[in-house]
């Protein structure tokens, strides 16, 4: 008796499906038939995306200026299905970058300015009374910004945490409840939040809950002299560089099932294993986890092994390597651990530990 595996990866689906027959008279042929057509259409499929990837890659870059790293990992964040925490000082271009990426990604955005007297319904919206030309009464529903593909959150840690909850169960399970009814957000959604390091006066830190729910962080720093040069002359002239649209809605969720079904090696892997396992205390290295406080949790490495994947695409590989979980062990980590008291009087960054922990994967 003979068997023979059938695979279908379904577009239309978040994963593709493995489905195991039996068959008395399965010929080799066939089966090399239905592998070579298999391997065809996933191959069509990412040279469509690693096409569409690479316009939408080089339409930001000509708005965004010396910038490739936060570029890269900004697109894996979105590719990776996934929101994102832009951290850096005034004036690096964080609310250009989201914005570009709204248009270029063709994505419904809407901006939030987060302050301390925004109140929840400010984000989710309300229910109104409203009364019919018969007197009758009843409640409608007014959608708040929050009912967008691509959500700004802009200095996300200025409001209370209250409001900063309201946006918790739409980040991971993406639907608001609202007077005990459930609305559905559009889809794709995701929330790129902005924070200014600098001033901490007045700010309410963001809870450990809610940091979890970014895939990454992304940490903005200043431009190089000669990109700054560059954003000098191209900046203040009579007419500024539009972005331009190079992906649609669906053409981005076609791309994010495309990621889901990259194959990854047992390699990489058991490397995304080691890295978060060894960034939790009272596992590894002594002389490492005695510096961490809490460690991060599984859904980090869930997120790791997205933003690999997302990463090869970037790349132009249908495979992540040990390079990939290396390259974002430290972005995708920082935000879900904590050190020690004795380790930050120390000296030490978690940065710093998460890089370190990495390198022993290569």
């Amino acid at each position: 008796m003979s068997v023979t595996r059938e695979i279908t990866a379904e577009m239309a689906g978040d994963t593709p499906r493995f489905v195991q027959t039996t068959s008395r008279k399965a010929k080799p042929s066939m089966l090399e038939a239905n592998t070579a057509s298999l391997e065809a259409a996933v191959t069509r499929t990412a040279e469509a995306a690693l096409e569409r990837i690479t316009g939408a890659r080089s339409s930001i870059e000509a708005i965004i200026f010396g910038q490739g790293q936060v570029v890269e990992q900004a697109m894996i964040t979105l590719l990776s299905g996934g929101h994102g925490l832009l951290v850096g000082v005034p004036g690096l271009a964080k609310t250009k970058l989201v914005e570009t990426l709204g248009v270029v990604f063709g994505l419904q955005t809407r901006r939030v300015q987060f302050t301390p007297d925004l109140m929840p319904a400010d984000i989710l919206g309300s229910e109104v009374l409203e009364e019919t030309a018969g007197r009758q009464r009843f409640f409608r529903f007014v959608r708040g910004p929050i009912f967008a593909q691509l959500l700004m959150a802009d200095e996300i840690n200025r409001a209370s945490p209250r409001t900063q909850s309201a946006l918790l169960q739409a980040m991971q399970e993406y639907h608001v409840s609202v007077a005990g009814e459930r609305h559905d957000l559009p889809r794709p959604f995701h929330v790129l939040a902005t924070q200014n390091p600098l001033e901490q006066e007045g700010t309410y830190p963001l809870p450990e809950a809610q940091l979890d729910r970014f895939l990454m962080q992304i940490d903005v720093d200043y431009p190089d002299r000669a990109a700054e040069r560059k954003i000098l002359i191209e900046t203040t002239g009579d007419a500024d560089a539009e972005p331009k649209s190079a992906m649609s809605a669906e053409d981005l969720i076609a791309t994010q099932r495309l990621v889901r079904r990259l194959p990854v090696g047992e390699s990489v892997i058991e490397a995304i294993l080691d890295v978060v396992r060894l960034a939790r205390p009272g596992e590894g290295d002594p002389g490492v986890t005695q510096h961490i406080a809490w460690g991060p949790g599984p859904r980090a490495a869930q997120a790791l092994m997205l933003a690999t994947r997302a990463r090869a695409l970037l790349g132009g590989r249908l495979s992540p390597s040990l390079d990939d979980v290396v390259a974002l062990a430290v972005p995708v980590l920082k935000h879900r651990m904590a050190l020690t008291f004795a380790a930050r009087a120390e000296g030490e960054t978690v940065s710093d530990l998460v890089a370190r922990l990495a390198k022993r994967l290569g």
